[in-house]
């Protein structure tokens, strides 16, 4: 029943209401409820302080859906997805996406791929680099070796979830530097760091900062030579998070998967170029030999036995169903199409950037629709005030610095997602033309050091617009 066949039309009008002229005690538990239309509107509103989705160009995650995978979405809310016995045919939904992946992957045999579906990739690679650790400690105890100085291999280019396992699970972390010519690995690095107590070496397809991929299939052959040279099975964790999504479609024959031996489990982001809201990760495992069996648990509390290999029990399973709406409604030609259409795009921009003589292209092979940029030359200003500059017409371009030893070089990236298109990019280009252009006349003042943002320092970032919208004092 709505609240005016309630009567609540004698309330009056919902802007007109004490809920709409007086600020609401965010620190206290509410004595008394407020009308289902008057709540929605209040939060409603509230939100039109955040930025567009679409002119996010700063996020990997997706911001569009079709109308028919957003029903689809609200049709399985309800669903708790841990719950096996009552929901088997969403269980059984989960478990035809992982061996999906492992066909699109190139497993050896896709029917004997193992995995799972995740919050997102920071979960599929804690758990991942987690199978690993645990595969390395039981191989330690068969030798009679020690286990008390696992380590783990990877490059600054890697999300802050690898350095949080590292500390979480008291790995020795071995990070290997950027440098400012190069913002990738190569295996030369990974060859100085790693020994008879790597768990794991970590390679990204795609990184967050530049957009690059690392040499995957050289990582590899280093890794195969280290077996055959020095009797250490080092498995190779490949991070795609938002590559995953891309290479299969847009470089088919690039060996970056489970084609390569020593790759033995892979993560993606099914709510980045998986094309699915947040948030759904993957991680899939070459067979079930990478996953320790002590690993994985058996609970009987909801009515039958099931295994399950998570941080988390209980979660939604609205967006494993919009995965595999994806996969059914796009297919491989559908993948395809929309992975070239953001790859012309972005390969467009970089284009056009480039051509202006403004600006310096720091990923000019475009592993994924990700274009990076810095300034050229000193025009009196830096990033920082582009990206501000941009954002008084909506744009959200993020300006950071890269991480140590290479943090003097600072840049702007634009994801192109599928809902970004060539007219918006235009668009894109003149604002940012007009910006420059008016930045360049005002000379502004240099800042002392780059103002914070999500990048740079996100804590201070994440207070700054808490404190703006009056979440926190």
């Amino acid at each position: 029943m709505s609240e005016t066949s309630q009567g609540s039309g004698a309330l009056g009008p919902i802007h007109g209401r004490p809920s709409f002229r007086e600020q609401f005690d965010r620190s206290r538990f509410p004595e008394h409820g407020l009308g289902s239309d008057e709540v929605y509107e209040l939060l409603h509103t509230g939100l039109m302080l955040d930025g567009r989705e679409t002119l996010n160009l700063a996020s990997f995650v997706t911001t569009w859906m079709e109308p028919q995978a957003e029903q689809l979405i609200h049709d399985s809310l309800r669903k708790n997805h841990i719950d096996h016995e009552e929901y088997p045919a969403a269980s059984l939904v989960e478990e035809a996406c992982v061996h999906m992946l492992g066909d699109l992957f190139h497993a050896p045999d896709p029917a004997k791929v193992v995995g799972v579906a995740t919050i997102g990739s920071s979960e599929a690679i804690m758990l991942g680099l987690l199978a690993h650790k645990r595969a390395w400690r039981h191989r330690q105890l068969a030798a009679g070796r020690p286990t008390d100085r696992p380590n783990v291999v990877f490059g600054a280019e890697t999300h802050v979830v690898w350095d949080k396992f590292a500390n979480y699970f008291d790995v020795e972390m071995r990070k290997i530097p950027m440098r400012s010519d190069r913002y990738v690995l190569s295996a030369a690095d990974v060859e100085a760091q790693v020994d008879e107590n790597t768990i794991a070496v970590g390679a990204v397809l795609g990184t967050t900062h530049i957009g690059e991929a690392d040499p995957i299939e050289e990582i590899n052959d280093l890794l195969v030579r280290i077996k055959a040279e020095r009797g250490w099975d080092i498995p190779l964790h490949v991070d795609g998070a938002s590559g995953a999504f891309v290479a299969p479609f847009a470089e088919p024959d690039l060996r970056w998967d489970f084609r390569l031996e020593q790759v033995a489990s892979i993560n993606a982001s099914g709510h980045k170029y998986g094309l699915v809201y947040p948030g759904v990760g993957w991680l899939i495992f070459r067979d079930a030999s990478r996953l320790p069996e002590d690993l994985v648990f058996s609970v009987n509390y909801l009515g039958g036995a099931q295994p399950t290999y998570t941080f988390n029990f209980s979660r939604g399973s609205a967006m494993i169903q919009a995965q595999m709406y994806n996969f059914l409604r796009l297919g491989r030609d559908g993948y395809t199409a929309i992975v070239e259409t953001m790859l012309a795009n972005a390969r467009h921009l970089n284009e056009a950037l480039k051509a202006s003589g403004r600006f310096e292209i720091l990923n000019p092979g475009l592993a994924e629709p990700v274009v990076t940029f810095r300034l050229k030359d000193d025009p009196g200003f830096d990033v920082y005030h582009l990206s501000a500059r941009l954002r008084e017409n909506g744009w959200i371009v993020p300006a950071y610095s890269l991480p140590a030893d290479a943090q003097d070089v600072h840049l702007m990236r634009v994801v192109v997602r599928l809902d970004l298109s060539r007219t918006m990019i235009e668009m894109l280009l003149r604002d940012l033309d007009h910006a420059w252009e008016s930045l360049a006349a005002e000379q502004p003042t240099a800042r002392p050091a780059p103002k914070p943002d999500v990048w740079t320092a996100p804590d201070k970032a994440a207070a700054h617009a808490k404190a703006r919208t009056g979440l926190r004092a």
